[in-house]
């Protein structure tokens, strides 16, 4: 579908789309009443509801081009509001040899997992999406190369839902692996970093060890965050370069360039604080609306045939994530 169609053919699938956003943001706010912390983001809630809808009832046809649009053009406007909560500035903060050995490890992570996926059966693309959800930011880094791989609904609803999974068990765990490892606060925040999807999970699993730890994994998961985009273009290329035809749009999809754009802006001071934390919160709703826009594309016969491996997938990628990091950071002499 072309981004930009008659309002009238959008409207009806994209107001169901901010209807189960706003049903995922609400609960989201429920859990943080309830337990004081959210375990489960609002954009797992939104597509978990997306595919309850659709695998339960019949949607009119009327819903279709609205529930693409979500699913496509605001998802990648979502990527570009992205751009806004990194800088480069932690680069310089880190050091070089701190800088390299993430990227390694990010780089090293992601060729891993696509094997650990393709051997346990997942088709490339999805194998892709696992590999680069493990390797760099969970959730966000799975909705972000979707449209670059061209991947299918069922499988960002797949890779999400069991990552999602994996991401909320492992900041229950990861403090306990501190204390089993016996390893420093430094030594932790680094770990932690490296291993745990999102930035909100990275706070959680490192503040019950110190401030030390948060902030020392606050810095590694944003230099990690950081490859995204890199990561995305050259993906672009690759794929362009695999295919029967080279497209610009394939090698420099437009959120990219809009992505790269927000990083730069953010990083030259250009765009204040308060607009800083407009921009974030914009981003966390269109990524909400894109997921329930990916969530009522999907239904859930199509995700029993490949859960079981994806899920052992995506828990074989985090064991072996959880190694390369253990061994970076004894190898470079972290302590």
């Amino acid at each position: 579908m072309k981004p930009f169609q008659a309002p009238s053919a959008i409207l009806p699938g994209l107001a169901l789309c901010l209807a189960v956003a706003a049903s995922g943001l609400a609960l989201e706010h429920v859990e943080v009443l309830l337990i004081g912390a959210r375990p489960l983001e609002s954009l797992v809630f939104a597509i978990l509801i997306g595919v309850a809808l659709r695998s339960s009832i019949r949607l009119p046809a009327s819903f279709d081009a609205g529930i693409t649009f979500s699913a496509h053009f605001v998802l990648e406007c979502a990527i570009v509001l992205l751009g806004a909560s990194i800088s480069v500035e932690a680069i310089s903060a880190a050091g070089p040899l701190l800088v390299a050995a993430i990227a390694s490890v990010v780089l090293l992570s992601i060729a891993v997992s696509f094997t650990i996926g393709r051997l346990f059966g997942l088709s490339p693309k999805l194998a892709f999406l696992v590999a680069f959800g493990n390797s760099i930011c969970g959730n966000s880094a799975i909705a972000a190369s979707a449209p670059v791989v061209g991947a299918d609904p069922e499988d960002v609803a797949a890779s999400i839902a069991f990552t999602a999974v994996l991401g909320v068990a492992a900041v229950l765990l990861m403090p306990l692996v501190s204390i089993a490892l016996n390893l420093s606060a430094v030594q932790y925040g680094v770990f932690a970093g490296l291993t745990v999807y999102a930035v909100p999970q990275v706070l959680a699993a490192t503040a019950p060890i110190g401030v030390v730890s948060l902030q020392t994994g606050t810095l590694v998961k944003l230099i990690r965050v950081l490859m995204l985009g890199p990561l995305l273009f050259v993906v672009g290329l690759v794929r362009g370069a695999s295919g029967q035809r080279i497209s610009l749009r394939h090698m420099l999809p437009w959120f990219i360039v809009g992505f790269a754009i927000m990083v730069m802006l953010r990083s030259a001071g250009i765009l204040g604080e308060p607009l800083l934390a407009r921009l974030s919160n914009l981003s966390t709703i269109c990524t909400t609306v894109a997921m329930a826009g990916l969530g009522l594309s999907v239904d859930i016969r199509s995700l029993r045939k490949s859960g079981g491996r994806v899920v052992l997938a995506a828990f074989a990628s985090l064991m072996a994530l959880c190694g390369i990091s253990m061994t970076m950071i004894l190898a470079i002499g972290i302590m």
